[in-house]
């Protein structure tokens, strides 16, 4: 029997990572949408196809971005997204973590699993020292994950970051290659 390639970077048990594709608007969309409740107030990932091509475009052209789509390795549906956004390289090499499940995957370590797996890609391939995570302290779930990952916590920063018409508290959590050892 021939062995057939995967479309999937890395993959662990349930879920593999693969990079974004303007093909995977139509899904991607569909799955925002019935995820409305589970991200807001916290994320507004695309919901309409336009913008999921202005969105993937930019993870895939800018060399500051990595974006992965977590996939459930049985029927490869897109379970969430993990991107890795202002990488910097020189001295720091560093990125932050944004990310998102979808309704129909939450609370199934589905997004623990593909974690683990972009951690990998970043520490490995990508030659980055240090990932962090900027997270609203009222998102129990966002917070959770990071400690779950490993995650330490650095700080806090009000007022961060701008979302939904306001800026927003933060905490700041960290992981880097010798805590990941």
């Amino acid at each position: 029997m021939p062995h057939i390639a995967s479309r999937h970077l890395r993959e662990g048990p349930r879920v593999g990572i693969r990079h974004f594709t303007l093909d995977d608007g139509p899904e991607f969309t569909a799955r925002a949408r019935e995820s409305k409740d589970l991200h807001r107030p916290w994320l507004f990932p695309p919901y309409v196809e336009d913008a999921y091509a202005e969105y993937a475009a930019r993870l895939i052209d800018d060399p500051t971005k990595a974006g992965f789509l977590v996939c459930e390795r049985e029927g490869g549906g897109i379970a969430g997204f993990i991107n890795i956004n202002n990488i910097v390289r020189g001295g720091f090499r560093c990125g932050a973590l944004g990310y998102g499940a979808f309704a129909h995957a939450a609370g199934r370590g589905l997004m623990r699993e593909g974690l683990d797996l972009v951690i990998g890609h970043a520490f490995g391939p990508l030659a980055l020292h240090r990932l962090e995570i900027n997270a609203q302290p009222e998102n129990v779930a966002s917070i959770a994950l990071a400690r779950g990952a490993g995650f330490r916590l650095e700080g806090f920063s009000p007022k961060m970051i701008y979302i939904d018409g306001d800026w927003r508290d933060h905490e700041r959590w960290a992981l880097t290659t010798e805590m990941r050892a």
